[in-house]
Formats: structure tokens, C-alpha cells, sequence
């Protein structure tokens, strides 16, 4: 049975892996393992010691604490419920390649297709 921590974890993995196009492949070399490792990281049937965590943050580019970041308070009623909004945005793969899409757009045509992405949101 999988820890909720460890899940969360590993959900995090992907959706920055995804988020900068690495696959699973290629985050296993940068961290000197085997792609099925990554997996199971990812699904959180294994769970990251915090030596491949560090690995693994500085393979992806963002600090340690990136992967707890979202993760319910212990004292919280519903903790084991309760998902933030943003972390299951980041569950769909669509949803990362269109913010990476996003940002691979320079910066000032960037504003103005976010400005118009806004007014289209208050009209529908």
C-alpha cells in the first residue's frame, strides 16, 4: 500500500518532468538509474530516499521543497481528501504541454494572447 506522502511526491516528479518535456528516460540517466525506478517513484510504489531527491530536484531544476509543496496539513479534517486545485491541473498532461506551449511563446505576444485568453474566459 502506497503512502500518501509518497504519492504526492511522485505526482510531483511528473508534473515537473513533464512540465520541462524530460521523459522518464532521460530524468533516469541525468539521475543515474533505471527508467522503471522513475516510474515507480512516480506512482509512489517506491518510496525517494532524500539523497535521490536531491538528485532528482537538481535534475529537474527546482529546490527539494518544490515536491511537498501542495501537501494537506496533518491536522487538517479532511487532509487525506482534499487535493489543491492547481495539483490537479497539473495531473493532465494537456494542461502541462499548453503551459509549456505557453511560455515557449515570446514575451510580449505572450501578454497579449493571455489578455485575450482572459477576456474570453469573462465571456463565456
Amino acid at each position: 500500500m502506497t503512502h500518501p506522502v509518497d504519492e504526492h511526491v511522485g505526482k510531483r516528479i511528473r508534473q515537473r518532468r513533464w512540465l520541462i518535456g524530460v521523459t522518464q528516460q532521460q530524468l533516469a540517466e541525468r539521475v543515474g538509474i533505471k527508467f522503471q525506478q522513475i516510474q515507480k517513484y512516480e506512482t509512489g510504489a517506491n518510496r525517494v530516499s532524500a539523497s535521490r531527491l536531491w538528485d532528482i530536484a537538481d535534475a529537474l531544476d527546482v529546490p527539494v521543497t518544490f515536491f511537498f509543496d501542495g501537501l494537506p496539513a496533518r491536522d487538517r479534517d479532511d487532509a487525506g481528501q482534499r487535493e489543491d486545485r492547481v495539483d490537479t491541473l497539473f495531473d493532465d498532461k494537456e494542461a502541462l504541454d499548453l503551459v509549456r506551449s505557453y511560455y515557449a511563446i515570446p514575451e510580449n505576444q505572450r501578454r497579449r494572447l493571455f489578455e485575450l485568453a482572459r477576456v474570453l474566459s469573462h465571456v463565456a
